[in-house]
């Protein structure tokens, strides 16, 4: 089965927790503080790799974690980092930001890697903390988390040359002949239900990649027939190959078919409208001496400023010289950029956007202090420890939350509540 997209949800590792320990030494008295700081989580990194063809790995194991960096110990030491956990892609995954779509990666090249989520930063331990007079410290920084997101994976073909048109116009034949592809071939609509990819060789050093996509029709663009599902892989192609049943074997017009096609891509991708694009006039053995049709189509193309290329799939007339001329034109495109690195940044960021405090009052009258910031203090303060808890006191003066809560009109004897840790307020 052909997968190309999947979503799944990544969680990097936690950073370990800062130590609270003092040197015991025999004949060494009050020795100090010497806990070590925790270790950094595990990021997650995606690479990329020809090994992998589908997403089809995706399917059923759709969360990852990495590994938590250990907590700090006595005597200075520093807790392991966690293992990063890499994550292995087919070349050609997009990879986005589930809720915003915004792009994270484009992952082309074999090798090419990207962290995705980053881990938590080891906390500090109670070393980082004595100074004159607060020489025994009894508390340490807890680690921070690790990012954690939910993303789209998106498989985009790497080829050369797509191939388009309608069902049955004879893309697949023209996929076997030229190349050692082996697309199932037979005389009805939709026999190719998934892309497939041909290598083109016309001697040492000249080839190029062709995709056979799926027969689109009217309304691909927007999910009608198989067309929705496979359009985003033309975006990857230098060039198009547009194969027309010219003999109109089903009834058709050939004109009006190359219009609807175009019209498909255009709506699904204005950049589409500007890729160069070839039309192959195919079934031209059915016309016989019948050549009005022909001349009238290519007439047609011409004017609209596309080559022509009368051809036979089922007997090879024209097939060399239309290769040798997408050969020779694919030298003078650049490749497809679908994501600019450099604007890597610009593009996508992880946002926590909970505001660093925020202060509520519930319907028992308690006054309720969350927010990143607060979790994060929360997170490393130690409630049995007084030093601990004046710096609790102290950040939330300097944070402003004790100015906020008065604005409130809390009073004297209220209940606060931060993080399931309540005491009573007093002035």
């Amino acid at each position: 089965m052909f997968i190309d997209s999947a979503e799944i949800s990544l969680k990097a590792g936690d950073g370990g927790n800062g130590a609270i320990s003092f040197h015991r030494e025999k004949y060494v008295s009050n020795g100090g503080p010497d806990g070590g700081d925790g270790g950094a989580g595990g990021n997650i990194i995606f690479i990329a790799t020809r090994d992998m063809r589908t997403l089809a790995d995706f399917r059923y194991k759709r969360h990852y974690k990495a590994e938590r960096g250990q907590d700090g110990s006595s005597s200075n030491c520093t807790g392991r980092g966690g293992e990063n956990l890499i994550i292995k892609v087919p070349c050609g995954t997009i990879i986005k930001e589930k809720n915003s779509s915004r792009i994270i990666a484009d992952l082309t090249d074999d090798g090419q890697s990207k962290v995705v989520a980053k881990g938590g930063h080891g906390g500090k331990g109670n070393q980082h903390f004595a100074t004159p007079t607060r020489q025994a410290p009894n508390f340490a920084k807890t680690g921070t988390l690790g990012e954690e997101i939910e993303v789209l994976l998106e498989l985009k073909l790497l080829a050369d040359v797509g191939l388009v048109g309608f069902p049955n116009v004879g893309k697949s034949t023209i996929l076997s002949i030229v190349s050692s592809a082996k697309p199932k071939i037979a005389n009805y609509h939709f026999t190719t239900l998934k892309p497939n990819l041909g290598v083109v060789s016309l001697g040492e050093g000249n080839s190029f990649v062709v995709a056979d996509i799926p027969g689109l029709i009217e309304g691909a663009h927007e999910g009608v027939g198989l067309g929705h599902e496979f359009l985003k892989h033309v975006e990857r192609t230098k060039l198009l190959l547009h194969v027309i049943d010219v003999a109109g074997l089903d009834g058709r017009d050939p004109i009006e078919d190359y219009e609807i096609i175009n019209s498909e891509l255009n709506k699904y991708n204005i950049m589409l409208e500007k890729r160069y694009q070839i039309v192959a006039a195919n079934k031209i053995d059915v016309l016989g001496g019948q050549t009005e049709e022909l001349e009238r189509f290519t007439k047609y193309i011409e004017e609209k400023g596309h080559k022509v290329f009368p051809i036979s799939a089922a007997t090879n007339m024209g097939i060399k010289e239309l290769l040798q001329f997408i050969s020779v034109k694919l030298k003078d495109i650049p490749d497809t950029v679908l994501f600019n690195p450099e604007e890597e940044e610009k593009l996508y960021t992880i946002e926590d956007n909970r505001p660093p405090v925020e202060i509520t009052i519930d319907e028992k009258g308690v006054y309720i202090i969350k927010g990143k910031w607060v979790e994060k203090i929360m997170r490393g303060v130690n409630y049995s420890d007084i030093e601990s808890l004046n710096y609790l006191h102290r950040s939330l003066k300097n944070k402003g939350v004790f100015e906020k809560l008065e604005e409130m009109g809390i009073s004297e004897g209220d209940t606060v509540s931060i993080f399931d840790f309540e005491f009573d307020y007093v002035r």
